[in-house]
């Protein structure tokens, strides 16, 4: 079977499941989970059919499946004993006697397109063998770097500050935050970039940039800060918030 084809039935069967799993739970959040194991367990199997075991894919594949795991992780702590995500709750009231068929389509075969597309750069990288690792390459490991300390650190200053009872009702400013209003999502845009950087140089690569080109979108315009700001915008103190603090690419303050 053509590799593509067969990396797209193993995504297809991979939400699927995911998809079951949240009949059982009740609840369509998982899918963010699913969304970073997702990455690791497509790269991997792309990694073993291809049988192009060098030392770029070797890279990319370490470096998604740290992004992926630790995402996933994040996601399960944020998560578990609370309600199911105010997004996707809201579907569920507004999709009423289709929820079963959209929630399929729209939140898992959907988000599994998605992830096919962002993941296109690495899947060129293990069915390819390039040359050796440039200086943009090491680049891209640096912008790697980056993009994951903006990520993770982000998100655990954003954790710590809302398990701390005496910011209940305060909105995060302080750390990263005050830097950007979505260090965390700067971070994720930055890491995919940092890949493609790295694969800058395989065949195809050109067709790879749909890959961050996608993430970007999706987190600048559709499912990211948009949505994030519009529920932010409520709060009392975010218009000052907003004033003062870039949206994306982190800057120092303004007074």
């Amino acid at each position: 079977m053509n590799y593509y084809i067969a990396l797209a039935f193993i995504l297809l069967a991979y939400m699927s499941i995911w998809f079951v799993i949240s009949l059982f739970k009740k609840r369509n959040d998982v899918v963010d989970i699913a969304w970073g194991l997702g990455f690791v367990i497509i790269a991997w199997a792309s990694f073993l059919i291809s049988g192009n075991f060098s030392l770029r894919s070797l890279l990319v594949n370490f470096l998604v499946s740290i992004w992926g795991f630790r995402l996933a992780w994040h996601i399960n702590n944020r998560n578990k004993e609370k309600p199911e995500d105010y997004r996707y709750l809201a579907w569920r009231k507004e999709w009423g006697t289709w929820f079963y068929l959209r929630s399929y389509l729209q939140v898992y075969i959907l988000q599994g397109v998605l992830l096919y597309l962002i993941i296109l750069p690495i899947l060129f990288t293990n069915k390819s063998i390039g040359p050796a690792l440039n200086f943009i390459n090491i680049l891209g490991v640096l912008i790697w770097m980056i993009g994951f300390f903006f990520e993770s650190v982000g998100d655990a200053q954003l954790s710590s500050f809302i398990r701390n009872p005496i910011n209940k009702g305060k909105l995060m400013q302080s750390g990263l935050w005050q830097y950007t209003r979505h260090p965390n999502y700067f971070g994720e845009v930055a890491q995919w970039w940092g890949l493609w950087l790295i694969v800058i140089n395989v065949p195809n690569y050109l067709f790879g940039i749909i890959g961050p080109l996608t993430i970007t979108i999706l987190i600048l315009k559709v499912s990211g800060i948009p949505m994030l700001e519009k529920k932010m915008s409520q709060h009392q103190e975010f218009a000052d918030y907003k004033r003062r603090t870039s949206s994306f690419f982190p800057t120092l303050p303004k007074k």
